[in-house]
């Protein structure tokens, strides 16, 4: 999934923020430096998010992280070069859910073991949100449920793609309120948002940061948040677990390091990288995340986490049969 950010972010190439600490001692960590691997375009959540990291190694460390966008197949190009690289440190890759909790479950083969890497810490978290073209009827969850059942298979949604939260999202949420929905997925975002300003999609499901700046300026209509409460940002939204209990979709954002990369170094970079998102300029910078809450858990609080995701939304693909495209 690709996050359009501010467009003063948008100049962000790369992490380049000055030369290594000559005083530094030879062979301690970070010598060199970082690599930082994300899955999407630069210009994306990621994107931001890695920029915050490599700030806090430079000011930390005296090393800069440097951004390498690999998009593509679903996220798993990315997560195989990570799965190659060398467990020590030099190599990390910011990314949401697809390749870390999802692929597993949607691919017959993947070239990578996703429960191998070793996860540094989840870094936020936003609630998924079921948003309607602003010309359609039904205003609640209950009024939109009555509605599909009226007129089965009539009414649409869009996503961003087979395989994304998003998706996953619509077809639980399909499960769950036994109605007949016809899933319309497209290339990203920004086309399933054309086609709902244009009144051509009935419903989408979305990540928040996507849509926040739309539903405010009443572009779209919110109709529930997937997160455990209400969001900051929609504070009269309803939540989807208000109409079905357990209902929780999120889309979050982890730093993730090889496999067998030694857990002292880890705990470093998960140090590093609290200190990075406590700084004044990287709350500043979380703010342009509309929606978007700061988790900066610890390595074995992220692995538990990213585990009972990829259980979560296994349950949805098993239970209605989704496969990769």
């Amino acid at each position: 999934m690709t996050i359009k950010l501010h467009a003063g972010l948008l100049l962000f190439a790369s992490l380049a923020l000055g030369a290594p600490d000559a005083s530094r001692a030879q062979g301690a960590y970070p010598a060199r430096p970082v690599k930082i691997i994300i899955p999407v375009p630069a210009g994306s959540a990621p994107d931001l998010l890695t920029r915050i990291i490599g700030q806090g190694f430079q000011a930390k460390w005296g090393q800069p992280a440097i951004l390498d966008a690999r998009p593509g197949a679903s996220q798993n190009i990315a997560a195989e070069l990570l799965s190659r690289a060398e467990p020590d440190g030099y190599t990390l890759l910011t990314a949401p859910p697809p390749a870390l909790a999802i692929n597993e479950h949607l691919f017959p083969k993947l070239n990578f073991d996703p429960k191998a890497f070793v996860p540094v810490s989840i870094l936020v978290e936003a609630p998924n949100v079921l948003v309607a073209r602003m010309g359609l009827e039904a205003k609640t969850v209950a009024e939109l449920v009555a509605l599909a059942k009226a007129k089965p298979g009539a009414l649409n949604y869009g996503t961003p793609g087979v395989g994304t939260t998003p998706h996953l999202t619509g077809e639980a949420f399909k499960f769950r309120a036994g109605a007949d929905l016809t899933h319309v997925p497209y290339k990203g975002t920004v086309e399933v948002l054309s086609d709902m300003f244009g009144e051509r999609i009935d419903i989408a499901f979305l990540n928040l940061l996507d849509v926040v700046n739309h539903i405010q300026a009443g572009k779209l209509r919110a109709i529930a948040v997937g997160g455990r409460q209400r969001s900051v940002a929609l504070p009269d939204t309803p939540t989807l677990d208000d109409s079905f209990a357990g209902f929780i979709s999120t889309t979050w954002f982890a730093n993730i390091a090889p496999p067998k990369t030694p857990l002292p170094i880890v705990d470093q970079i998960n140090a590093a990288i609290r200190e990075a998102f406590g700084t004044p300029e990287a709350l500043r910078l979380l703010a342009n995340l509309k929606g978007a809450a700061a988790v900066l858990n610890t390595p074995a609080e992220a692995r538990d986490y990213i585990r009972a995701d990829s259980e979560r939304w296994k349950d949805v693909i098993v239970k209605n049969g989704i496969k990769a495209e």
